[in-house]
This record gives C-alpha cells, sequence and structure tokens, in this order.
C-alpha cells in the first residue's frame, strides 16, 4: 500500500539515525518521560503479551518488557529498518521476548486474538482516514476479548484557538492529515471497530491525549 503524500509518517535519514535526540530537544526530554508514564498506565501484567504498531526506536519497548516480565512477550512494527536497528539495540538485555519485525500496519495484518494489548504512539495521525480505520480494525483483530487498544497522540482541541506556537507546530512542521486527525471522533472510529469501556490521560497542557479503548 503507497503512503498517502500527505504523511510523513514514514521517517528516514537523518531524522530516522537521530530521532531520540531530536524529540528530546524538542520536547525539553517531555515526550520520553510521557512515553513511559503512558506505559505506566497500560496496567501491565507480568506474562502479558503486547504489540505496538509503529515502534519507532524503541523508546516505550524497553520499558513495556519490563512490565509484562520473562513470561511475557512484546512484538514492535515499523517501517524503517534503521529505526529497528536502534530498537533491537536498546531491548538486546531482553532476549528472545522481545521481537521486532519490519511491517506496514495499514495494511491487514496476521494475528488473531494474539494479544493483551497494542499501543501507537504519535503514528495514528499521519494516516488518512480509511487507513486509520483499517489500522483501528488491525488492534481489534489482534486483541484478545477485553484486551485494551493504547492510543498516544494528539487531543480533540480547536487549532484555531492554540497559541500561536502550537498553531505553527501543527500547520507548517506537521503533516497536514494532523489538524484532520485533530478535528476527527476518535472515539467514534473506535466504536465502530468494536472498542468501547473509554478512559483518557492528558498530557501538555492538553494537547495530548492517551486514550485507552477496549475490546468488547
Amino acid at each position: 500500500m503507497a503512503t498517502s503524500p500527505r504523511s510523513r509518517v514514514e521517517i528516514r535519514g537523518f531524522e530516522a539515525r537521530h530521532y531520540d535526540t531530536l524529540m528530546a530537544l524538542l520536547t525539553l526530554g517531555g515526550y520520553q518521560r510521557m512515553l513511559h508514564d503512558a506505559v505506566a498506565r497500560m496496567g501491565l501484567e507480568p506474562g502479558h503479551r503486547v504489540l505496538e504498531f509503529g515502534c519507532g526506536p524503541g523508546i516505550a519497548a524497553c520499558a513495556i518488557a519490563d512490565a509484562i516480565g520473562p513470561d511475557g512477550f512484546y512484538l514492535g512494527l515499523d517501517i524503517s529498518e534503521v529505526m529497528l536497528a536502534k530498537a533491537r539495540r536498546k531491548c538486546r538485555p531482553f532476549g528472545d521476548r522481545v521481537a521486532f519485525r519490519i511491517q506496514r500496519i495499514d495494511e491487514p495484518l496476521p494475528f488473531h486474538e494474539d494479544f493483551d494489548r497494542v499501543f501507537i504512539s504519535f503514528v495514528l495521525h499521519g494516516f488518512e482516514e480509511p487507513d486509520r480505520r483499517l489500522i483501528v480494525r488491525n488492534a481489534a483483530r489482534a486483541l484478545k476479548p477485553g484486551g485494551a487498544f493504547y492510543i498516544l497522540d494528539y487531543n480533540e482541541f480547536d487549532v484555531d484557538r492554540a497559541s500561536w506556537p502550537v498553531r505553527f507546530f501543527i500547520r507548517r512542521i506537521e503533516c497536514p492529515l494532523a489538524e484532520e486527525f485533530i478535528r476527527s471522533d476518535l472515539k467514534a472510529l473506535l466504536s465502530a471497530e468494536g472498542f468501547g469501556d473509554f478512559q483518557e490521560w492528558h498530557y501538555f497542557r492538553g494537547l495530548v491525549r492517551l486514550q485507552r479503548a477496549k475490546r468488547l
């Protein structure tokens, strides 16, 4: 499946090689702290199986692996070999209970009720709406009944009323799909694909949301 020309979800070159450092500088370390807080809120237990969509350089992967213990299993999917190489190096101490695979998430995936949690961080907003729907459907299929999908991404807010740095970032630096995602009804999309029992937590003064949705 070809990526939309409006998307910037495929990170390559210099940005991919130095992603950790760039995100740390851009957010004054807030991005990494937020990811670790999000992982702490996922209700992970020893033995859980976790699937991450768009795992990038593995910032969340090691925290997840630590939480699920030696009897758990983590699988991270990404489309960047550079990112996956960084993730593998970071999580090497966890051995074969942590795995990474090059894989698009906007096409049908081979999982069926295999995981207790699915996690995605700042990836969903980079897809066109039909592809977002397919990604949510992939999460629903991958989860065991009662399992939970955790989405860390932009919250719904009025970009016109946001501060000028936020407006500038969303409209000049982010991909054009980001503002469409911000204006969309994520819960409606999740509900249509069989999710419910929502819970959410906010970061960066409400601009970012961790959305939990349970597979019903």
